[in-house]
């Protein structure tokens, strides 16, 4: 496990579009051989998928040959409706990038089957090879796409009725009216995620620093379902130095001092690896 912590949020969002265009441009994916990214929604990773828009248009990575999968999807709410998560992902990030409109994989919360909708998306990641790089973030409880407390972390993608404090959460999104919140949600397992290959957690904010702490310095528990990627091979926490308000002073010296060292994650390859 991997903690990097950086000064503000803009950094984070960087640092993190600069982790997932590497590991594109080092995979080298192409017609035969795709780049399978699962992607988050919410407020956090905006700054990330902005970065990735530029270095897209500066012709640094191309998402010709990635296919992505997205964590969470609304119950009942129209698929055109702005705050649908179909809505925010074209919004905000591929309708800027080159990725075809068949690579993109996002739950359907107005399926006739919802169960049924759940198994085909498992079986369509499982047919794309598995998740090659999860990104993803939490609330304050803790909670990883919408696997709210008390999830199993053996979980896969199912139907969830999403907490109280989640609804309050996302009010935000639906003019503070709780009534228009959506209640259920479609949304992958805490299991779908572990079996990606690797898996990049952002967490920015002093309202997140108590969700951090129980993810990183004490055990595992369910009703923390981010502190299960402790047990994963391949996990990357990513936070600015308000979410690190918790953690013991020895324990931010300790990854901070190993930032020379994660930096070089993020530094440019050489130009042969280029797509333009």
């Amino acid at each position: 496990m991997k903690l990097i912590i950086l000064e503000q949020y803009d950094q984070v969002s960087e640092w993190a579009a600069k982790y997932v265009r590497n590991k594109i441009l080092l995979f080298n994916p192409g017609p035969e051989r795709y780049f399978t990214l699962g992607l988050p929604t919410g407020g956090t990773p905006l700054g990330c998928y902005k970065k990735l828009i530029e270095f897209y248009k500066n012709g640094d990575v191309s998402f010709q040959y990635v296919k992505t999968f997205n964590m969470d999807e609304y119950v009942g709410l129209p698929r055109d409706h702005p705050e649908s998560y179909h809505s925010f992902m074209w919004n905000n990030f591929f309708k800027y990038i080159d990725i075809r409109a068949e690579n993109v994989h996002i739950l359907d919360g107005n399926a006739a089957d919802l169960p049924s909708e759940c198994q085909a998306f498992e079986k369509k990641i499982q047919d794309a090879g598995g998740i090659e790089l999860f990104v993803g973030g939490i609330g304050p409880d803790g909670h990883i796409a919408f696997n709210e407390p008390g999830s199993s972390l053996v979980s896969r993608t199912r139907v969830k009725t999403l907490a109280m404090d989640t609804i309050q959460a996302n009010a935000r999104f639906f003019d503070g009216d709780l009534s228009k919140v959506p209640t259920m949600a479609l949304t992958v397992g805490v299991g779908t995620v572990m079996e990606a290959k690797e898996v990049m957690i952002l967490i920015t904010g002093g309202h997140k620093a108590f969700a951090l702490y129980k993810a990183i310095e004490e055990g595992v528990n369910h009703m923390w379902t981010v502190s299960a990627f402790q047990q994963h091979p391949q996990t990357l926490f990513v936070c600015d130095e308000d979410a690190t308000l918790e953690l013991r002073v020895k324990t931010v010296k300790y990854f901070k001092g190993m930032m020379h060292v994660h930096n070089k994650l993020v530094d440019p390859l050489p130009g042969s690896l280029k797509k333009n």
